[in-house]
């Protein structure tokens, strides 16, 4: 009895914990978020001129009864609105969100099959770029106006100066005249399927270099300029000066003190570019042949196959949302003081 007791109170804790409440009530939010989210993009979509079907319409080869059959089996022949409330309703009630035009295939398995290749294209982007861009900007920020900061501070404006697609044709143009050093394209090679687990996971990294690293380098730009800028910004704080004329270790007053308040704006950053970097996915992706989410979203606009569109677009709302929640939670877990009921 006294157990079974102590475990409900357990539940009743946690749930009244202020990271439960925070991840409920933001979970809330984010319900209104995608269904806004979803109108504003379905009315975009509607406002493009023509669709799919026009294409057949122009190809005396296709015959009336064809096209009409199409309109049925996607409800084009019916008013917006009601394609739209028929299309949430099934995403909804049956997590459906309708067939392709293109593939004639659902939409979710298509999504399933994409997202996991642009979920490990991204992670491994914003781990490349914390690992390389957070000690360079401190490099940077400890050695203010020397030669190495001078040069780290010119190789940031590079970085952010090159567009996407100019980083991606570069690298792409490498990988052509050093070939078979890097692979042209592609997930996978051609003999993906004969190769031990090991090297099935060695291969796919092997692909996977130069269009982490095309994805990398605006971001790691970006970061080392604002760790830099954080960092110093922190340095010249009264209470840095004070651990120092208490004789504390320099590594101690620089990773212990400035670092750990520094750090927190840098966090925030972890949920755009989470978001960010699948907008960024469909250069690399469309250069280097990679079979993500990026590429598919990009061959649907182009194909007008609405609900491959709407599809990739709620993703793309939804890792934004996520991006930003565990942002927050991650600011909650480097500084403790911060109340996350605060935090907007």
């Amino acid at each position: 009895m006294i157990a079974s007791k102590n475990e409900s109170l357990d539940i009743v804790g946690i749930f009244k914990s202020e990271t439960t409440l925070y991840v409920i009530k933001r979970l809330m939010q984010a319900i209104l978020t995608l269904f806004i989210a979803s109108a504003l993009s379905f009315a975009i979509i509607q406002l493009a001129p023509g669709n799919y079907l026009d294409s057949f319409r122009n190809n005396p080869q296709v015959s009336p009864e064809y096209i009409a059959d199409m309109e049925q089996r996607f409800w084009l022949d019916r008013p917006a609105i009601v394609q739209y409330w028929r299309w949430l309703w099934r995403v909804v009630t049956q997590f459906d969100f309708g067939e392709s035009f293109i593939y004639f295939r659902s939409v979710k398995s298509l999504l399933l099959e994409r997202i996991p290749a642009t979920l490990l294209l991204a992670i491994s982007s914003i781990i490349l770029t914390w690992a390389i861009a957070l000690p360079l900007g401190i490099i940077s920020a400890v050695k203010q106006n020397t030669l190495i900061d001078k040069i780290l501070r010119v190789i940031s404006y590079i970085g952010q100066g090159f567009p996407s697609f100019i980083t991606a044709l570069i690298l792409l143009i490498f990988a052509q005249y050093t070939s078979p050093l890097f692979p042209v394209g592609g997930m996978t090679s051609i003999n993906h399927s004969q190769f031990s687990p090991l090297g099935k996971i060695v291969d796919i990294g092997w692909h996977m270099i130069l269009p982490t690293i095309a994805l990398s380098i605006t971001s790691f730009a970006s970061l080392q300029r604002l760790t830099r800028g954080q960092l110093l910004d922190v340095l010249r704080q009264e209470y840095i000066q004070t651990a120092r004329a208490k004789g504390l270790p320099e590594n101690k007053v620089l990773y212990v003190h400035a670092l750990r308040n520094a750090i927190n704006p840098l966090i925030t950053l972890v949920g755009f570019e989470f978001a960010s970097l699948l907008s960024g996915s469909f250069i690399a992706e469309f250069f280097f042949n990679w079979p993500g989410l990026g590429k598919l979203t990009l061959q649907a606009v182009q194909a007008q196959d609405q609900y491959v569109v709407m599809g990739s677009l709620m993703m793309s709302a939804t890792m934004l949302i996520v991006g930003n929640l565990l942002a927050d939670l991650l600011l909650k877990v480097a500084d403790p003081r911060i109340k996350l009921e605060d935090l907007k």
